[in-house]
């Protein structure tokens, strides 16, 4: 039973990559970093936090390997609150320019 519980331990390790989010973000958004690290095309993909309106929020960048892809902002309960960039070239969350927004620090990068 000890060496099963060593073996599966050893599989688990080496089969699950940890992620370095940083410490104090919210889990539902670690959770979510968790799917974009699967998801996101690029090696450079991010996600970046902000204080916009008075609130921390999250921007989940996808790097810069594709062309017209866009950063999508979420609060700290991931909840969307729009996209940045893309095709439309959109700079504007809650109807207010996201440049206004302060930036905080890397949460997590690829």
């Amino acid at each position: 039973m000890k060496r099963l519980s060593i073996l599966l331990f050893a599989l688990t390790t080496i089969s699950c990559k940890r992620l370095d989010v940083e410490s104090g973000t919210p889990k539902c958004v670690v959770n979510k970093i968790r799917v974009f690290n699967q998801s996101a095309p690029c090696n450079d993909s991010k996600v970046l936090e902000y204080l916009f309106q008075g609130k921390s929020v999250f921007m989940f960048e996808p790097g810069t390997c594709e062309n017209d892809m866009s950063a999508e902002v979420i609060n700290a309960d991931c909840n969307t609150l729009g996209y940045l960039d893309g095709f439309v070239g959109n700079t504007k969350i809650n109807g207010e320019e996201f440049s206004k927004a302060r930036f905080i620090k890397t949460t997590w990068a690829k």
